[in-house]
């Protein structure tokens, strides 16, 4: 008799480890409890494993979600090409009918999930078959949001979360929907405009939801429940955080911080970088410099240990220290520069360094002090980082492999993907995120997915 990861390609392996951690964690807080420890201690520790669930259930190699497993870029994948022939590494297959869309595909098994939408009143979630991009079910789930915007492409922008027989998308227009992965059937749905009195920016909501356990994280934006969490299976409302003085959701996606003595969700606004508690959504704390004056908040934070990045175009780069003082958490600034990386492609860590774009350069940063080992002059692009080595996606369509350093800036391959689009008008770019799964290369713009090998071959 099959298993449930067998019956379904998109949860191998995901039972086993799955139960092995909660039993692992239930007991470690039954011993923690009768040994005299901290309620507040143990509880934390239990929601810190419950939460690992997410990452630890997927099978290695899979994306699951907004930037990989962990939401910063990062693939632990390995065994994969150190360099590219002139042509570019093997295309296994390419398909052309996505629809618009600047969404990434959440990879998970044998399946991929992404947004696509036809025309203004037709935006849906897609499963497609990983072994040839052949379209398994379409589902819709709302309009485009603010087709009226300036400049104008209005398009789906956000990227599935997927968990073992779920998914999580999040419309353009506000549409919030848990899905079946197998059939799309729908599961629950919210509006965050109508039931969160949501406010999003120029482009509409473009953020992918964040999984936390039992928590489904998003940010409506707005005065009443600028950020919110909800039961992921039954979509109830767990809490609402007002932000002082209301904020407009932006471009970016809310990550998991553990500092500030304690577990806390991190999102980029259009007024600042916030932290929210994770258990309760009290805010935190706000630092406003690296999103003074920009229209248009984009970038997903990095963060490391009690360290965060963030940073946002005519606005500049920046990173805080979150302290803790007389009880209450207050980011400390440790530098700030008009220069560093602050494109819509983000940031990606590799060792001690990150990378990412202005808009005129590729840069190579130390992450402890914000000095500039190099920059190249070359398109902006968005990255990812697998196996040694950077992967980028670059605004005008093309590839590259890069070798990261802060010796200088060392290509391993170069190329441009076949057929290119048609873009919508002279100022759409290829803003996709270039993604890394089961040893294969996803490359996305507007309609067009093309799929590549890039597993060395022993």
């Amino acid at each position: 008799m099959a298993t449930p990861c067998q019956d379904d390609p998109s949860h191998r392996s995901c039972i086993p480890i799955s139960f092995a951690l909660f039993i692992l964690a239930t007991k470690l807080v039954i011993i923690m409890k009768n040994s005299n420890c901290p309620t507040g201690l143990a509880a934390r520790l239990q929601s810190l494993a419950l939460g690992s669930l997410f990452a630890l259930s997927l099978h290695a190699g899979d994306w699951a979600q907004w930037r990989g497993p962990h939401r910063d870029g990062v693939s632990a994948e390995k065994g994969l090409l150190s360099s590219w022939p002139k042509e570019g590494p093997p295309l296994l297959w390419q398909v052309a009918d996505l629809g618009a869309g600047y969404s990434t595909p959440a990879v998970v098994g044998d399946r991929l999930y992404l947004l696509g939408n036809e025309g203004l009143e037709n935006e849906s979630v897609q499963a497609r078959s990983a072994k040839d991009g052949r379209r398994l079910w379409s589902v819709r789930i709302g309009n485009v949001g603010n087709p009226k915007q300036d400049p104008n492409y209005p398009a789906a922008r956000s990227t599935p979360t997927v968990e073992g027989k779920m998914l999580y998308a999040l419309g353009s227009d506000g549409d919030l929907v848990c899905l079946e992965t197998a059939t799309g059937k729908e599961r629950w749905r919210k509006s965050l405009r109508a039931d969160f009195g949501g406010l999003p920016g120029v482009w509409a909501y473009a953020e992918s939801p964040l999984l936390d356990g039992d928590k489904l994280i998003c940010t409506p934006g707005g005065t009443n429940a600028t950020l919110v969490a909800l039961n992921k299976n039954t979509g109830a409302v767990i809490w609402r955080c007002a932000v002082p003085g209301g904020d407009e959701a932006t471009y970016s996606s809310a990550i998991i911080v553990e500092a500030g003595g304690g577990r806390q969700y991190v999102q980029f606004l259009a007024k600042g970088l916030v932290g929210v508690e994770a258990k309760s959504g009290k805010f935190l704390w706000r630092y406003e410099k690296t999103a003074v004056g920009s229209p248009a908040v984009i970038l997903t934070p990095i963060a490391e240990k009690d360290l965060i990045y963030s940073g946002a175009y005519r606005a500049g780069g920046g990173l805080v220290k979150l302290k803790v003082t007389n009880g209450a958490v207050e980011p400390e600034q440790i530098y700030f520069s008009p220069k560093l990386p602050i494109g819509l492609g983000g940031v990606v860590k590799a060792g001690d360094y990150f990378y990412g774009s202005t808009s005129q350069a590729y840069l190579c940063v130390e992450f402890a002090s914000g000095a500039v080992k190099w920059e190249e002059r070359t398109a902006p692009a968005a990255s990812c980082f697998a196996d040694g080595r950077l992967y980028l996606h670059a605004e005008n369509g093309e590839v590259a492999l890069v070798e990261p350093s802060p010796e200088g800036y060392h290509e391993q391959g170069r190329f441009a993907p076949p057929e290119q689009p048609k873009r919508a008008n002279q100022m759409e770019k290829a803003w996709a995120y270039p993604v890394i799964a089961n040893g294969r290369l996803y490359i996305r713009d507007v309609g067009k997915l093309w799929c590549y090998d890039v597993k060395a071959r022993r």
